[in-house]
């Protein structure tokens, strides 16, 4: 079946071909202007990503480990406060807190969704905790309803990492939706070439639904100035490229149908996968929508992940692991002093979980030969 390869767990080329007039267009009008830094494609990006989220205010910045560091760098936390993180993560939820010198406390994540457990956040709930920052993992959020109703009681800022659901929504008890990094005092994201909306370099923003937050933001990511030469602040240096905003500003407008045709995809494995033994597919959260950054299975049995992987390697199936090993388990965290056994959820995890191909140029020849691989193993 030569016509099915090659199978890409991200296909970007097929992607931006659908559209590259518009990507030449903007990048040709960027030239010309030569206004490469601070250029007016970063203010149009951030209005209309803006307008996407409901009308939140969007601070672009360099990429998405700034905005993290800028979301808990606008806290004002002195050294030493404690911010509680998942313990299944990508190590930059980690690492933005240790380089502002405060302490990550990590708690476990519930199985299913392989988001946050809101118990264990509350569990671990201290007088010194400063923050809670959460990840919405894969595509749909985390509990914003419970993690808001401990945070809020307690003066604990709640910090989005939205990185990996951009566009994603949850639905309040209270029939309130919100979208996605717009519930908690600053919500993140990466443009990151991989991301649902990724630039064609490095790129990142954040987001909040208060002016005079998102005044401080803008502040803190150009060296703390309030204006060219007063520097009210100590920050950083983080700036989204003129040239990577005009082409966000295209892929913007492309991405509702992107993300409809990345759920179409999962939906299609979901109807072919449900009924192999050992397989568990991705939980949904009925309050979240989900936009599938990933689509991520759990393989049951000791070894099983790997062999699949490895039998899908020999089918021409690409796979990932999303993630192998725990951030209390990493060298660089070792002095947190956690030890294997504390999280046993997300060390589980490490061991199960299996993202396979999930793309908007994934066609549904290559998903019915994905599943039929898969249900072979």
């Amino acid at each position: 079946m030569p016509d099915l390869f090659p199978i890409h767990l991200l296909d970007l080329a097929a992607e931006h071909a659908a559209y590259q007039a518009e990507l030449d267009a903007a990048w040709r009008e960027t030239v010309q202007q030569a206004a490469f830094i601070q250029g007016p494609a970063v203010g149009e990006f951030a209005t209309e990503l803006g307008a996407h989220l409901g009308g939140a205010h969007v601070v672009p910045c360099a990429n998405g480990t700034d905005a993290l560091t800028l979301a808990l760098l606008s806290l004002g936390l002195p050294p030493g406060t404690e911010v509680i993180v998942p313990a299944f993560t990508y190590v930059a939820t980690l690492e933005a807190a240790a380089l502002l010198g405060l302490k990550p406390v990590l708690v476990d994540v519930l199985p299913d969704t392989f988001n946050v457990d809101p118990a264990a956040v509350r569990a671990a709930l201290t007088p010194r905790t400063g923050a809670v920052v959460v990840v919405h993992l894969f595509g749909q959020c985390a509990d914003l309803e419970e993690l808001t109703a401990i945070c809020q009681p307690a003066g604990v800022a709640l910090i989005e990492d939205n990185a990996q659901a951009l566009g994603a929504t949850f639905s309040f008890a209270s029939g309130a939706t919100a979208y996605a990094g717009t519930v908690g005092e600053v919500g993140t994201t990466s443009f990151f070439p991989s991301k649902n909306l990724g630039c064609l370099g490095d790129g990142g923003a954040l987001f909040t639904r208060d002016a005079a937050c998102a005044s401080l933001l803008r502040q803190l990511a150009n060296h703390g100035q309030s204006q060219k030469y007063r520097h009210q602040r100590i920050g950083l240096n983080s700036r989204l490229d003129t040239l990577q905003a005009a082409l966000l500003r295209v892929k913007l407008r492309h991405l509702p149908a992107a993300q409809h045709r990345r759920q179409a995809v999962a939906v299609r494995y979901d109807a072919a996968l449900a009924s192999l033994p050992g397989l568990h597919l991705p939980a949904r959260d009925p309050r979240s929508s989900h936009v599938f950054h990933q689509y991520t299975i759990k393989v049951e049995g000791a070894g099983r992940r790997d062999a699949l992987q490895a039998h899908l390697q020999a089918h021409g199936v690409p796979s990932a692991v999303y993630y192998p090993l725990p951030v209390h388990a990493q060298p660089a965290y070792a002095y947190l002093g956690y030890r294997l056994g504390q999280f046993p959820v997300a060390e589980r995890l490490c061991r199960q979980v299996l993202s396979l191909p999930v793309h908007p140029e994934l066609s549904e020849a290559q998903v019915a030969y994905v599943a039929a691989v898969v249900s072979a193993f």
